[in-house]
């Protein structure tokens, strides 16, 4: 939908004069182009929680057996391509956080169900599936790239909500005792690594079920501390975005 501004907003008294140009230069050639579109981070979260749900809980020893992985690959699979359907709505939404985490563990998801659809059609290069208590490096050095950039995520997410930061946090842990399981071929930091895939995968369901409720009841229902607020008060800003300094109106940035 194409719609001119009918109501320019005018800068604050007291503005330069150059203010004032910059103003008539964005009015007069500015249209806003609505396009709304749910929270996209409410399917990209469901799809990292029924996936780390099921992984962790093996992780954990829970249920199942080396073979287990096999059974969940088609979910794990198909979890992931929500996630990278997610991934490319949050990138519409302009919210850099939720491409990056979707997009990354989706396509870590993605991965590993391909993984494991080579174990079971016995391809040459992979022999068997990552099993707890065995020394896998090439698997653990997966988890350790997850690791660095999952933590980099959880330290931006600081600056939205800190119900999204406590998911990618407690991501951030779960793939360090992973790695370190995987590499040196122990079982219990793998076990500790599933516990807190689970606890990770509970905060997505909540985050999730916040956003969903939000958009369904038009208010706050389940609160996320949302922190975008305070994080506009720091001082000192590394460059001037490319846009008008006193906003854009009818546009929403985020979720």
């Amino acid at each position: 939908m194409r719609e001119p501004m009918r109501e320019p907003m005018r800068p604050p008294p007291g503005e330069a004069e150059s203010d004032e140009r910059e103003f008539s230069f964005w009015h007069d050639r500015s249209r806003v182009f609505l396009q709304p579109i749910a929270a996209p981070s409410i399917l990209g979260l469901f799809g990292l929680a029924a996936a780390t749900m099921m992984v962790g809980a093996w992780m954990a020893r829970w249920y199942g057996t080396a073979l287990t992985p096999l059974t969940l690959y088609p979910f794990v699979l198909t979890a992931g391509l929500a996630q990278f359907m997610a991934a490319r709505w949050s990138y519409r939404a302009r919210d850099g956080l939720a491409t990056a985490v979707h997009g990354m563990w989706g396509a870590f998801w993605v991965g590993f169900g391909l993984l494991l659809i080579l174990a079971l059609l016995a391809f040459p290069t992979v022999l068997v599936a990552p099993r707890i208590g065995a020394a896998d490096p090439a698997f653990a050095f997966w988890l350790i790239a997850m690791c660095a950039i999952t933590g980099l995520c959880a330290l931006a997410a600081l600056g939205e909500n800190l119900g999204m930061a406590a998911v990618l946090g407690a991501l951030t842990l779960a793939c360090g005792f992973g790695a370190a399981g995987f590499f040196a071929g122990l079982s219990w930091p793998v076990r500790v690594a599933g516990w807190i895939f689970v606890i990770a995968s509970a905060i997505a369901l909540y985050v999730a079920a916040a956003l969903m409720l939000e958009g369904s009841f038009r208010r706050t229902m389940l609160p996320l501390i949302r922190t975008r607020g305070m994080a506009e008060k720091i001082p000192g800003r590394a460059a001037r975005p490319l846009e008008y300094r006193h906003g854009q109106p009818g546009l929403k940035i985020g979720q």
